[in-house]
């Protein structure tokens, strides 16, 4: 079976999971000066014969949803760690899940990531226990959405971009920018899609960081109020033209095949899908101004009752072998530089230009906005809270 219609197959069977996923509403962001204080671990032990474990759908396959898709199997053969898997439908949910203290790790995304960080909801992690670590792309290590003051709050997964796309027959010619979804909408009124989080507000922010200079914007995820809402006024005149926020990834490859969506913000797993059916020609662009993207992390329950599996799968997961799988099964890019030799799709990682650090460069990954800016730049900025509260404005 090749890969899209795998991926296609976890989209029809779990739904929104998949797609709904990586996005989040509510909950604060934390104005924390920094997380709480916690030592990494120094060793590993036997395992606990136990793991449990939250995860986007897709990302901990043990062959009940197809007898081929497997990699937790042989996890639990090799530790003796016994894998149980709660599936989330949101950021927001694992936060939440999370802080029941029944769970030993998370997969989680960037605009989650740095909530349970400051709230001590998760421990650092020490990456020289987790020897697959060394060979992770070393652009996805150390970064804003992972770590704090250079420590590791876990091992990333697996990484991608938010694309530009577009039908081709509709959309002439063929658009560099995201101005084509922002001043350019109302040619395409009705019939423009936009992702459904109030994380999307820093796309309007990072175009413009580019166009409008004057407003100072030097990341997309550290705004003052008075550049937050530059970006929900663009947002605001964006809505005009929306025919629908998508955060369902097979709601978006319908809207595509169905004609009532020409153009707006994708994934290339959703780009793969549409022209493995072939009913409508699209093409997808990664603007000149770069773009948002995600890099998922697993993370280790502070308070976790069986920590030496967690250790034990951080490593497994980042394997060469067991990264491969997963990455090609979700339709990701990997993290661990060794994978791009072992999918069985030879062309998956140029596909998804898994070691193109080029591209990567222009991209900027969800991070979870904090009064205290995770660039650096001051305590100005506006919490994660302030954006959901404005998304809701924009949404009506």
């Amino acid at each position: 079976m090749s890969n899209t219609f795998r991926r296609l197959g976890i989209a029809l069977a779990v739904g929104a999971l998949v797609l709904a996923g990586c996005s989040s509403s509510g909950d604060s962001g934390g104005t924390a000066e920094g997380p709480p204080e916690m030592e990494a671990a120094t060793a590993v032990g036997d395992g606990e014969g136990e793991l449990n474990l939250i995860a986007w759908a897709g990302y901990v396959e043990n062959g009940s949803n197809d007898p081929a898709v497997d990699w937790v199997t042989s996890f639990e053969k090799e530790t003796g760690c016994k894998v149980n898997v709660k599936l989330g439908n949101t950021s927001d949910e694992m936060v939440q899940l999370m802080r029941t203290g029944q769970y030993d790790g998370v997969s989680a995304s960037g605009d989650a990531t740095l909530r349970l960080i400051y709230a001590g909801d998760v421990a650092p992690v020490n990456t020289d226990l987790t020897p697959n670590y060394a060979t992770v792309v070393p652009f996805l290590k150390d970064k804003p959405w992972n770590s704090v003051d250079g420590q590791m709050y876990g091992v990333p997964h697996g990484w991608g971009a938010n694309l530009l796309m577009y039908n081709t027959d509709a959309v002439t010619p063929a658009p560099d920018s995201w101005g084509a979804v922002f001043p350019g909408a109302p040619e395409f009124k009705g019939k423009v899609t936009a992702y459904d989080s109030p994380i999307y507000i820093a796309d309007a922010a990072l175009y413009l960081s580019k166009t409008k200079p004057e407003l100072g914007i030097k990341d997309p995820y550290s705004l003052t109020a008075e550049q937050l809402d530059a970006a929900v006024d663009l947002l605001k005149q964006q809505k005009e033209n929306i025919g629908e926020y998508w955060s369902d990834y097979t709601k978006e490859v319908q809207a595509f095949e169905s004609g009532t969506t020409v153009i707006g913000t994708s994934w290339q797993v959703i780009a793969n899908t549409i022209e493995a059916d072939a009913k409508v020609k699209i093409g997808t662009v990664l603007p000149k101004e770069g773009s948002t993207g995600w890099s998922d992390t697993w993370m280790l329950a502070s308070n976790a009752a069986h920590p030496n599996c967690m250790y034990k799968w951080m490593d497994y997961i980042i394997s060469p072998e067991a990264n491969a799988q997963v990455a090609e099964y979700f339709g990701e890019a990997p993290s661990q530089t060794k994978s791009c030799d072992l999918t069985a799709d030879k062309a998956h990682c140029a596909t998804y230009h898994a070691d193109d650090a080029a591209y990567a460069e222009q991209i900027h990954y969800w991070t979870t906005p904090q009064t205290k800016c995770v660039d650096g730049s001051g305590d100005n900025c506006t919490s994660y809270d302030e954006w959901v509260n404005k998304w809701q404005e924009i949404k009506g």
